[in-house]
């Protein structure tokens, strides 16, 4: 990144360049992108490109002032944290979808973050709801967060009896929430260009839940979260109480989009037509 593509990335979320890359800027760092950057499919919807190459998610983030899915907020996020200093890898995910299957390789992407301060965390801005902070990587016990208990744990074999990595250590990672698996991460790191499988597949598969629905969603102020699903407005409060709303128009549409998300659109999006054959 540029000095220039690194201040406007700050600028976007509201925060000066730091001194050093600590914990504790990590985790401002990481709270700011999920309270401006909201996680969103629009581009699946809008026709247009999913690219994995920095420049583009940079651009995307700071000059069209959009969000993404997990693949562009967190390798945007990384190169950001890389320019700052930390030491970054990216990390290989799959998911457990709502009947404890795994979804797909490369299935999602989350970043290993070690700072300068000595300590090594689990950051991720692209899963939706999610912890507000960093996990500590090397913590096995519970970890209370705004989002719910969460735990990073040692995996057991994966449905083909796999458990990861040969050596001590290097073995696949559960991410827990609140007692239930979010996703199985892989310890190796991974370059951005080894994510591009899974987000074609996100983007045009018919299976893949982001093809079949649209999602704009972001963390509150107060730690509630608004999200947007077409034309359904739900706003969750810290408590969990949900207040759901119908968007009877396009303009009511595009002004949610534009003073809740700060995403200027000249139409409202819809879910598109991907046809499953086979």
């Amino acid at each position: 990144m540029t000095s220039v593509q690194i201040d406007a990335y700050l600028r976007r979320l509201g925060l000066a360049r730091p001194p050093r890359p600590t914990s504790e800027v990590l985790r401002e760092l990481h709270l700011r992108h999920l309270r401006t950057v909201p996680f969103e499919n629009l581009s699946v919807h809008l026709g247009e490109e999913i690219t994995l190459e920095e420049k583009r998610l940079l651009d995307k983030v700071t000059e069209a002032r959009r969000g993404g899915f997990c693949y562009e907020l967190n390798g945007a996020f990384g190169t950001l944290l890389t320019s700052l200093g930390y030491e970054v890898e990216l990390l290989a995910g799959r998911v457990y979808g709502d009947e404890g299957r795994l979804g797909i390789p490369y299935d999602h992407l989350a970043l290993r973050v070690r700072t300068a301060d000595g300590d090594t965390w689990l950051a991720d801005v692209g899963f939706g709801a999610h912890s507000h902070c960093p996990l500590a990587y090397a913590e096995r016990g519970e970890q209370d967060d705004p989002g719910g208990r969460f735990r990073v744990v040692e995996a057991g074999p994966d449905p083909a009896g796999v458990r990861g990595g040969a050596a001590p250590g290097t073995g696949d990672l559960e991410v827990v929430r609140d007692g239930k698996p979010q996703y199985r991460l892989e310890t190796r790191p991974r370059a951005l260009g080894d994510f591009a499988a899974g987000a074609w597949w996100h983007s045009t598969s018919p299976r893949s839940h982001f093809t079949r629905s649209l999602v704009c969603s972001r963390l509150t102020e107060d730690g509630g979260r608004i999200t947007l699903s077409g034309r359904r407005l739900r706003t969750t409060t810290v408590d969990g109480t949900q207040e759901p709303r119908e968007l009877e128009t396009d303009e009511e549409v595009l002004t949610v989009y534009r003073e809740r998300f700060g995403i200027e659109l000249s139409c409202v999006p819809t879910v598109r037509d991907f046809d499953l054959k086979g």
